[in-house]
């Protein structure tokens, strides 16, 4: 089977030695707990001096500081000196399956690849074998780009879903008699995980058969004539995104063509997620709005879908249980129901006949039209209701909850729609998320 003709690559994955301490090594996606400092600052407490991905990576809720680059140089010291000094380990060249436990799963299955950047495409219509599930914010990608731009390796907080109702790629690999790798607790509520390398030549060319099948028959015609959805992103949207903007770069400023395609930036490492994996459900994504007056957000969305000829009507309720049991027992045809909470306030925002699909997709309309208009006022995604309570609670706070999107919907959808609305759902909650564990070289 050919690997590139399905977008794959087998990666020389790269492993702390057996000395270190995995649960102070592995640290939980950069892009998560993002206005929660406490919990970043209890994952400092935890690592204390250890060798640890938190050196390798740049939590988001930092990316505003003053000392950006600073940081960022710090962190290229240290790929450096963790390829240097023996802390990091080339492993046989093979994909990693893995079996994460969390709170919310017993067992949530995957299997760590390196995904082809020459067969992604994040632009609007893109009918690449690798497709974004979510709108891509380019203007999101600067800071993460001078991140990667200079880094020796990578890290992937990436998960791709694949669509395989049969069970025929990732699942029956947990029958084969494989070397357990690593086998560790994971930080602060994160569960356990264990990893098996598989580096046979005859399973890997079962797995790319395995691949190959979903992709269907269409996966031999020329890439110009196919239309195949084969991977969808999941999570790290903008991480891959990241990728593939250096990738170019690379091949822009090449001045051998030919032998840039063997360049490692060309592929990036991502875990693979059956999408009918009983370990993962999705999650909605919630917003919270801060340094904005309540009463002045809720007029300005009361105005703002008027002037769209749509009916928007704010019932108040008493508790957020209450919100929440009229908004999520709407029946009404062609209504958005959408709870909201402030530090005194809960409330319902009813939209009727609402020109989008999603209620999503409606809040998210208003938002970036109330930012663009009030630029002091932030807006950031959170994962869990319990946080956006907690949030919410802060004064000059307002929280608005969303539903979950079905995760059987979505393939269907990205085929027929195209991206969805940004941060439209979550492949489980904050805690449930990748943490950073295998590295992979990008550089000669």
């Amino acid at each position: 089977m050919n690997l590139e003709n399905i977008g794959l690559q087998v990666p020389t994955i790269l492993l702390p030695n057996p000395k270190i301490d995995l649960t102070r090594w592995a640290v939980i996606a950069c892009d998560q707990y993002t206005s929660q400092a406490e919990y970043w600052n209890k994952v400092g407490e935890k690592v204390g001096d250890a060798p640890s991905t938190l050196r390798l990576t740049f939590p988001e809720i930092y990316l505003e500081d003053d000392d950006k680059e600073e940081r960022i140089g710090k962190i290229n010291q240290a790929m450096s000196q963790y390829l240097a000094d023996g802390t990091l380990v080339e492993q046989m060249p093979g994909f990693m399956l893995v079996d994460r436990k969390t709170s919310h799963a017993e067992s949530r299955k995957g299997l760590v690849v390196a995904l082809d950047l020459e067969q992604y495409d994040f632009s609007v219509g893109s009918k690449t074998l690798i497709r974004a599930t979510e709108g891509t914010i380019v203007e999101r990608l600067p800071p993460r780009i001078k991140v990667r731009e200079n880094a020796e390796i990578e890290l992937p907080h990436i998960m791709v879903l694949i669509d395989d109702p049969e069970k025929t790629v990732i699942e029956p690999l947990f029958e084969l008699p494989l070397e357990k790798i690593y086998d560790v607790d994971l930080m602060l509520n994160g569960g356990h995980i264990k990893g098996y390398l598989i580096d046979n030549p005859s399973q890997i060319s079962a797995i790319a058969n395995a691949i190959s099948r979903l992709a269907g028959p269409e996966i031999n015609s020329p890439t110009a004539d196919r239309d195949i959805l084969l991977y969808a992103m999941g999570d790290g949207n903008h991480s891959f995104a990241t990728a593939k903007a250096i990738w170019e770069k690379n091949k822009a400023e090449a001045d051998d063509k030919q032998a840039i395609m063997g360049h490692p930036s060309r592929h990036a490492l991502v875990e693979l997620v059956n999408l009918h994996d009983e370990g993962l459900e999705f999650e909605a994504i919630h917003r919270v709005l801060f340094k904005s007056s309540p009463g002045n957000v809720l007029e300005k969305m009361e105005r703002y879908f008027l002037n769209d000829g749509i009916e928007l009507f704010l019932k108040v309720c008493n508790s957020m249980e209450e919100a929440k049991e009229i908004a999520f027992g709407q029946t009404q045809y062609r209504v958005h129901a959408i709870p909201f909470l402030a530090q005194d306030s809960f409330g319902v925002a009813l939209i009727k006949n609402p020109k989008l699909t999603l209620e999503v997709a409606s809040l998210q309309a208003f938002l970036d039209d109330f930012l663009k208009h009030n630029p002091a006022a932030e807006l950031d995604y959170i994962h869990g209701e319990d946080a956006v309570a907690e949030l919410s609670a802060q004064p000059g706070s307002i929280g608005f909850l969303l539903p979950a999107l079905s995760k059987f919907h979505l393939f269907k959808s990205i085929a027929q729609d195209g991206a969805l609305p940004r941060k439209t759902f979550s492949m489980g909650e904050a805690d449930e998320k990748r943490f950073y564990l295998e590295c992979r070289k990008i550089t000669l």
